[in-house]
């Protein structure tokens, strides 16, 4: 009896669908993955780029919850050339940042998890665009940050949940054409 109790209260995540999208920024550029450099940074890229796919199509991996949850929880994953690399948060130098481990989501995960985001709408009124919020960290958002005329994948707190900054707006599409 205790332990069903206990696991009504933890979270457990069960993959229930996998989307593939391109995600762009508010300058329209598109997030690539390059795992050589450990990082993703958003590009302007060509169509013919964009057919080649490598880093660019993000499998976003939906999860249902046995806990009330935030937002839809997901998890990403992206191929490049034949590898699979999955999106994480880790510390480094006291500092959350987002890295990209080869390997896959898995379909079930059991409880916290340095994989998974909380989707949710940018705003009320756009329902194409996104921010996607840490899990293990309330306030805590992905987002991009210039560095070394670099727009690098970050992520980023934000002091109140309704603020709208901009960095932090992800737009999805199915293809490399701007219709989502």
């Amino acid at each position: 009896e205790k332990s069903f109790a206990w696991c009504l209260e933890c979270d457990a995540f069960c993959k229930e669908k996998t989307i593939k999208r391109l995600f762009r920024n508010v300058n329209s550029q598109l997030l690539v993955v390059r795992p050589d450099l450990n990082m993703a940074a958003f590009e302007d890229v060509t169509d013919q780029e964009v057919k080649s796919g490598s880093g660019m199509y993000f499998d976003i991996h939906c999860y249902k919850t046995t806990a009330p949850s935030a937002g839809m929880p997901v998890a990403f994953s992206v191929q490049v050339e034949d590898k699979s690399y999955y999106m994480c948060c880790e510390k480094e130098h006291g500092k959350m940042v987002v890295r990209f481990r080869e390997g896959e989501v898995p379909k079930d995960i059991p409880g916290e998890s340095n994989m998974i985001f909380f989707k949710k709408t940018f705003t009320s009124c756009s329902s194409k665009a996104f921010k996607f919020e840490y899990s293990l960290e309330q306030g805590m958002f992905l987002a991009f940050e210039e560095e070394d005329s670099l727009r690098k994948l970050i992520l980023k707190k934000l002091p109140r949940e309704d603020e709208v900054d901009e960095t932090t707006k992800f737009v999805t599409s199915r293809n490399e054409r701007h219709n989502l």
